[in-house]
Protein backbone atom coordinates (compact mmCIF):
# COMPACT_ATOMS: atom_id res chain seq x y z
CA UNK A 1 0.00 0.00 0.00
CA UNK A 2 1.34 3.42 -0.98
CA UNK A 3 1.97 5.77 1.92
CA UNK A 4 0.18 9.12 1.83
CA UNK A 5 2.46 12.11 2.44
CA UNK A 6 0.58 14.90 4.24
CA UNK A 7 1.91 18.32 3.23
CA UNK A 8 1.19 21.85 4.47
CA UNK A 9 1.49 24.24 1.50
CA UNK A 10 1.81 28.01 1.58
CA UNK A 11 0.67 30.27 -1.25
CA UNK A 12 2.85 33.20 -0.19
CA UNK A 13 1.22 36.34 -1.57
CA UNK A 14 2.43 39.95 -1.63
CA UNK A 15 0.28 42.41 -3.56
CA UNK A 16 -0.32 40.75 -6.97
CA UNK A 17 2.68 38.37 -6.83
CA UNK A 18 3.08 34.84 -5.47
CA UNK A 19 6.38 33.38 -4.27
CA UNK A 20 7.40 30.08 -5.88
CA UNK A 21 10.39 27.76 -5.52
CA UNK A 22 11.75 25.27 -8.03
CA UNK A 23 12.19 21.70 -6.81
CA UNK A 24 15.77 20.45 -6.85
CA UNK A 25 16.48 18.07 -9.75
CA UNK A 26 17.13 15.06 -7.47
CA UNK A 27 13.81 15.38 -5.60
CA UNK A 28 10.39 13.89 -6.45
CA UNK A 29 8.92 16.02 -9.27
CA UNK A 30 12.37 17.63 -9.57
CA UNK A 31 12.82 20.70 -11.76
CA UNK A 32 9.19 21.81 -11.39
CA UNK A 33 7.96 25.01 -9.77
CA UNK A 34 5.91 24.72 -6.59
CA UNK A 35 4.31 26.53 -3.72
CA UNK A 36 6.62 26.14 -0.69
CA UNK A 37 5.73 23.87 2.20
CA UNK A 38 6.51 20.45 3.53
CA UNK A 39 5.53 17.34 5.44
CA UNK A 40 3.33 17.52 8.49
CA UNK A 41 5.13 15.68 11.30
CA UNK A 42 3.22 13.32 13.61
CA UNK A 43 3.29 15.72 16.56
CA UNK A 44 2.33 18.90 14.64
CA UNK A 45 -0.83 20.75 13.73
CA UNK A 46 -1.17 21.96 10.14
CA UNK A 47 -0.38 25.52 11.22
CA UNK A 48 2.71 24.45 13.16
CA UNK A 49 3.96 22.47 10.15
CA UNK A 50 3.32 25.36 7.75
CA UNK A 51 5.08 27.85 10.03
CA UNK A 52 8.09 25.54 10.53
CA UNK A 53 8.44 24.61 6.85
CA UNK A 54 8.17 28.19 5.58
CA UNK A 55 10.75 29.32 8.16
CA UNK A 56 13.14 26.49 7.16
CA UNK A 57 12.62 26.72 3.39
CA UNK A 58 12.03 30.38 2.62
CA UNK A 59 13.00 32.37 5.75
CA UNK A 60 9.61 33.88 6.62
CA UNK A 61 7.62 33.87 9.83
CA UNK A 62 3.96 33.25 9.17
CA UNK A 63 1.80 35.59 11.26
CA UNK A 64 -1.53 34.30 9.95
CA UNK A 65 -2.90 32.28 7.06
CA UNK A 66 -6.21 31.47 5.42
CA UNK A 67 -7.23 27.96 4.32
CA UNK A 68 -7.60 27.76 0.53
CA UNK A 69 -8.24 24.09 -0.24
CA UNK A 70 -7.29 20.46 0.33
CA UNK A 71 -6.09 18.22 -2.51
CA UNK A 72 -5.48 14.47 -2.70
CA UNK A 73 -3.30 13.39 -5.61
CA UNK A 74 -1.84 10.04 -6.68
CA UNK A 75 1.38 10.29 -8.69
CA UNK A 76 1.55 6.50 -9.03
CA UNK A 77 4.79 6.24 -7.06
CA UNK A 78 3.59 8.56 -4.29
CA UNK A 79 0.29 9.84 -2.91
CA UNK A 80 0.03 13.31 -1.41
CA UNK A 81 -2.57 15.10 0.69
CA UNK A 82 -2.03 18.85 0.37
CA UNK A 83 -3.54 21.31 2.84
CA UNK A 84 -3.12 24.65 1.08
CA UNK A 85 -3.14 28.04 2.83
CA UNK A 86 -2.83 31.61 1.55
CA UNK A 87 -0.06 33.34 3.50
CA UNK A 88 -0.28 37.11 3.06
CA UNK A 89 0.65 38.13 6.59
CA UNK A 90 4.29 37.34 7.35
CA UNK A 91 7.58 38.88 8.41
CA UNK A 92 10.92 38.48 6.69
CA UNK A 93 11.85 38.52 3.02
CA UNK A 94 11.01 35.28 1.21
CA UNK A 95 14.09 33.64 -0.28
CA UNK A 96 15.03 30.04 -1.03
CA UNK A 97 17.27 28.57 1.68
CA UNK A 98 17.84 25.10 0.20
CA UNK A 99 19.74 26.02 -2.96
CA UNK A 100 16.71 26.04 -5.24
CA UNK A 101 15.62 28.76 -7.66
CA UNK A 102 12.84 31.04 -6.47
CA UNK A 103 10.96 34.15 -7.41
CA UNK A 104 7.84 36.28 -7.24
CA UNK A 105 5.40 35.67 -10.10
CA UNK A 106 2.09 37.14 -11.22
CA UNK A 107 -0.67 34.59 -11.85
CA UNK A 108 -0.48 35.47 -15.54
CA UNK A 109 3.12 34.18 -15.59
CA UNK A 110 2.17 30.71 -14.26
CA UNK A 111 1.22 29.52 -17.77
CA UNK A 112 4.87 29.41 -18.81
CA UNK A 113 5.99 27.46 -15.74
CA UNK A 114 6.05 23.69 -15.22
CA UNK A 115 4.25 22.61 -12.02
CA UNK A 116 3.62 19.17 -10.46
CA UNK A 117 0.19 17.83 -11.45
CA UNK A 118 -1.16 18.22 -7.89
CA UNK A 119 -0.58 21.99 -8.14
CA UNK A 120 -2.92 22.47 -11.12
CA UNK A 121 -5.99 22.60 -8.84
CA UNK A 122 -4.30 25.26 -6.71
CA UNK A 123 -3.59 27.39 -9.79
CA UNK A 124 -7.19 27.03 -10.99
CA UNK A 125 -8.49 28.07 -7.56
CA UNK A 126 -6.14 31.08 -7.41
CA UNK A 127 -7.34 32.20 -10.84
CA UNK A 128 -10.95 32.02 -9.61
CA UNK A 129 -10.20 33.94 -6.42
CA UNK A 130 -7.72 36.58 -7.65
CA UNK A 131 -8.54 37.25 -11.32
Amino acid sequence: MTKIVHVAVGVIKREDKIFLTKRLAASHQGGKWEFPGGKVEANETLHQALHRELKEEVAIDTLSCTPLMQISHDYGDKKVLLDVFVVDNFTGEAKALEGQQSGWFALSEFEGLNFPAANQSIIEKLNQVYQ
